[in-house]
């Protein structure tokens, strides 16, 4: 598969007036592959290479019906020669593959699935559960869900490799945390790394700590919108309106809430002035599709 790094340009959001001096920039990781954007990249790239050094074959990974993760599994698992396996929360979605856009992708990038109940998609990571799995399938190369482990956060720390040092805020939205453990390890002692959690629940802090090394971060808890994939009108508008323009579309459950809360937060004056901003597109555009199904269904605006 060919990763176009170079793609991943910054692009500065040239804000009104009224927004005063601060600056804002957007690290656009979701142009890096069509299918294997942004973060999900960067949290394959050493998994991959763990699991053809470890001889595997398989890899198994776990999601729910439109998970940003299991696309990018698939995609990445057919172009690098590996077998997949998608353990999928929901045991309904078994004959609804074909009616759901991310699923339906990945079926036809070859992905077996093993549908499972919300109760026992609970016990994932119990050895049990586990050791079930390796007896239906077989040895496989297991990636967690969302793809967050050490690998992942080495590979997530290279998204600011060839960043300057002067910008005085990074901003990424964040899932199970191994991004922002990832930009926290690779920013400078200056930078202060902000989150901007697609969850609410306040857990997410005692996850990043495990992985990140520094302590020149915090967590933004005030724009998820009331939870996963929980979004309104007002962020359907604003994503439309961003996109229109500034030509940088975003995802309904991750960045569109990280860059709302954004530049809310400019307007009511939480940076100093003159600060340099860069937000991390962490991609996810696959999503929009099946967002727009369940918007559809209540009869609420799309996202373009």
């Amino acid at each position: 598969m060919k990763f176009k790094l170079e793609d991943a340009v910054i692009q500065e959001v040239l804000l009104p007036p009224e927004f005063g001096s601060v600056q804002l920039f957007v690290k656009r990781e979701d142009r890096i592959h069509e299918h294997v954007s942004g973060n999900k990249y960067r949290k394959l790239l050493y998994n991959l290479k763990a699991a053809k050094d470890g001889g595997f074959d398989t890899l198994l990974t776990f999601g729910g019906a439109f998970s940003n993760h299991i696309a990018a599994v698939a995609a990445a698992g057919q172009a690098q020669g590996f077998k997949t396996i998608g353990v999928i929360r929901g045991e309904e979605l078994t004959y609804k593959v074909a009616d759901n856009p991310t699923l339906k992708f990945a079926k036809e990038c070859g992905m077996q699935f093993q549908f499972v109940t919300r109760e026992d998609y609970r016990y994932k990571t119990s050895p049990e559960f586990i050791e079930q799995l390796e007896t239906r399938f077989g040895s496989f190369y297991l990636v967690p869900e969302g793809g967050t482990n050490e690998l992942a956060v080495k590979g997530c720390e290279e998204i600011l490799k060839d960043v300057q040092d002067d910008f005085d805020y990074i901003c990424c939205a964040v899932g199970t945390g191994g991004t922002i453990s990832g930009l926290i390890n690779g920013s400078s002692s200056a930078q202060k790394i902000l989150g901007f959690p697609a969850l609410k629940g306040g857990f997410l802090s005692k996850d990043i700590s495990k992985f990140a090394r520094n302590t020149n971060w915090s967590l933004i808890e005030d724009y998820h919108f009331g939870g996963y994939a929980k979004i309104n009108e007002d962020l359907i508008s604003f994503i439309n309106q961003f996109k229109k323009q500034y030509q940088i579309p975003l995802d309904p459950v991750y960045t569109g809430k990280m860059m709302y809360g954004i530049l809310d937060l400019i307007k009511k004056g939480y940076f100093p002035k003159q600060s340099k901003i860069l937000a991390i597109h962490t991609g996810g555009l696959q999503g929009i599709a099946g967002m727009n199904i369940n918007l559809k269904r209540k009869q609420l605006p799309i996202i373009d």
